[in-house]
């Protein structure tokens, strides 16, 4: 079911409603569309309306309800986002991850702060070079382009894993001050795979810290990194053609283009 709050929250000098499904995201997203609501109004686990449309999306079908009820359906469905301040959204994908089969969920998070140090299992960073080219590897498990990361070592903080795990596969030196949080992935599993790739490392809550690196030239152009994965520096308007079908594409999207 869509339900609707009352327009009575503050923000940018409006009133606002909160729209949510207690059902799925799909129902929320394609109720959201039809309604014509732009996608930067998505805040998570609901979308905000402004006061003026009240009544349109009501009568599009949206069910009106208080604040406490949309909140109580949502965390009784489990489709409570959390984020911190200043965070944004950018997707919740059930069962996002082709290569984990147990029941999860992958949520998308633009944010300028750190996943908890605690729970961060993995790191990717993205490296640009002084022509904005995105400096990718391709991933011989997923078959796709993504920035170099993997997981962390033990005893290791996420900034020297991130460090680590791009000089493995491109070659490429960076210093941890270099690195620039700007998103990160949430991985809520519902339990754990007994074998495959993460066994043993994901927790209940694992969250993969996203980094951004500047480096001042312009880069060499090399095909392979040390251990045998193509690289590639890519261009901006290159970069959906080949990542635009990974789940982990809005969060891309949201740091280097203007889709977001």
């Amino acid at each position: 079911m869509i339900l609707i709050d009352p327009p009575v929250w503050p923000a940018r000098g409006r009133v606002w409603s909160h729209l949510a499904s207690d059902e799925s995201y799909a129902e929320l997203h394609a109720f959201a569309a039809g309604a014509g609501l732009h996608p930067r109004s998505y805040d998570g686990d609901h979308y905000d309306v402004p006061s003026e449309r009240y009544d349109e999306v009501v009568a599009a079908g949206a069910q009106p309800t208080r604040a406490r009820v949309i909140l109580s359906r949502l965390e009784a469905a489990g489709l409570r986002f959390r984020k911190r301040s200043g965070e944004r959204p950018l997707a919740a994908l059930p069962n996002g991850l082709a290569h984990h089969p147990v029941p999860h969920r992958l949520d998308l998070i633009a944010s300028t702060r750190e996943p908890p140090e605690a729970s961060t299992v993995a790191t990717v960073t993205f490296t640009e070079d002084a022509l904005g080219r995105v400096l990718l590897v391709e991933s011989a498990d997923r078959g796709g382009w993504e920035g170099p990361g993997g997981w962390r070592e033990p005893g290791e903080s996420a900034r020297a894993a991130a460090v680590r795990e791009t000089a493995e596969e491109t070659g490429l030196q960076l210093h941890e001050s270099a690195l620039v949080p700007c998103a990160y992935e949430r991985i809520l599993l519902t339990g754990q795979r007994p074998d495959g790739p993460g066994h043993g490392r994901l927790l209940p809550t694992s969250h993969i810290a996203v980094y951004r690196a500047r480096i001042q030239h312009v880069a060499q152009v090399q095909s392979h990194g040390p251990e045998g994965q193509r690289l590639r520096w890519v261009e901006s308007q290159e970069l959906e053609p080949m990542c635009g079908g990974a789940p982990w594409w809005p969060l891309l999207a949201a740091v280097f283009t203007d889709s977001f």
